[in-house]
């Protein structure tokens, strides 16, 4: 990788991060990994690191750092065509991967979380209970799998979903459960000038409801090492971010922006955290950005729906006419002060100033 910022993050099934090959952790050298599920046996080629999987769906989200220019991203693209995947019985062989093919059964326009919601409770455990025997629970789970008994969910075994005809008001489950999780938000982690650092992240345990609110706002997370994504809601005097209303900034301090080895960045997502189309075609302020800075050498971040104009627009993340949502993002955040891991570095409240 020649020195360059990137990560692999390997979850399992469950969303946990069982591996995460990367500058920070494996370097920037060659490396070659076997991926293994949890039943497979046998010994890895020398050279080939073996990273086993608690689950057999495991899903990668990689990433590899470019600065935006079209020279780096010709020579990031030189990097990613360097990737391969393929089975572990192919290696050292010439190999060619089979061409794609998409189910039509599949819903691949409705996004997952809708889909899911949209679910009545005995399609959800059935198809729990399906993805359950390819992906075991954890041992530590035992307990919740002796409750899930009680409703005749069993690890391994088919789901009937005959039971739940007999459990009043089982229909409200999916909104009581939506309604619990979102609830969870401001207690999921530390509150640092009004942007939540969600804590533990990436690794889980048996902390369901934390790991709910990631997988349904988020997908899956990193561990804190490698990323941390503060979010805000709402501005200083507790009110939700709503740009119908009013115009908003962040103010830096001179030499304080993220203490990230990565980088970082502040993206824009509307209520339901989906990307915000504007005239800019910008979604991010982020570490690749030519902020100006003020006379003091402090940073404002301009957030509002209207262009501010002038040299401020360098500095403006284009909102939506209406609610928002920001999420902050340093990868491989320093580890020592400044830090946001030990409290040292907070990020800057988000003050509405119109």
């Amino acid at each position: 990788m020649k020195g360059r910022f990137y990560l692999m993050p390997m979850l399992s099934g469950w969303t946990d991060v069982f591996a995460d090959p990367g500058t920070r952790t494996t370097g920037t050298g060659a490396g070659a990994f076997a991926i293994a599920g949890p039943g497979w046996q046998g010994k890895v080629p020398p050279g080939v690191k073996l990273l086993r999987s608690p689950t057999n769906m495991a899903w990668v989200l990689g990433r590899t750092y470019c600065s935006g220019t079209p020279e780096d991203y010709a020579k990031v693209h030189a990097l990613q065509d360097q990737y391969r995947i393929a089975p572990l019985s192919a290696w050292g062989k010439p190999y060619t991967p089979p061409e794609g093919k998409v189910d039509p059964s599949i819903d691949t326009k409705t996004a997952p979380r809708a889909q899911l919601e949209a679910m009545d409770p005995a399609a959800y455990f059935k198809l729990l209970a399906s993805l359950m025997k390819q992906n075991p629970p954890a041992a530590a789970d035992a307990p919740a799998l002796k409750k899930f008994r009680a409703i005749g969910l069993v690890a391994g075994q088919d789901f009937d979903p005959s039971i739940l005809s007999t459990i009043p008001g089982v229909a409200d489950v999916p909104k009581l459960a939506v309604e619990r999780i979102m609830g969870h938000f401001s207690q999921g982690g530390q509150d640092l000038n009004g942007w939540v650092f969600f804590k533990p992240a990436g690794r889980y345990g048996t902390n369901y409801i934390q790991r709910a609110i990631i997988a349904r706002v988020g997908l899956g997370c990193n561990l804190i090492e490698d990323a941390v994504y503060p979010t805000a809601l709402a501005d200083t005097s507790g009110k939700l971010f709503d740009a119908s209303k009013g115009q908003y900034v962040l103010r830096f301090p001179k030499g304080q922006l993220p203490p990230a080895h990565g980088f970082w960045s502040i993206t824009m997502y509307d209520a339901d955290y989906f990307f915000v189309a504007n005239p800019l075609n910008r979604y991010t302020i982020s570490s690749r950005n030519k902020l100006k800075a003020n006379p003091d050498g402090s940073i404002t971040v301009y957030v509002q729906a209207d262009d501010p104009g002038g040299d401020k627009q360098g500095n403006w993340l284009p909102a939506p006419k209406g609610p928002f949502v920001l999420m902050m993002r340093l990868y491989w955040p320093q580890p020592n002060t400044p830090s946001i891991l030990n409290g040292t570095w907070k990020p800057p409240v988000v003050e509405r100033v119109g």
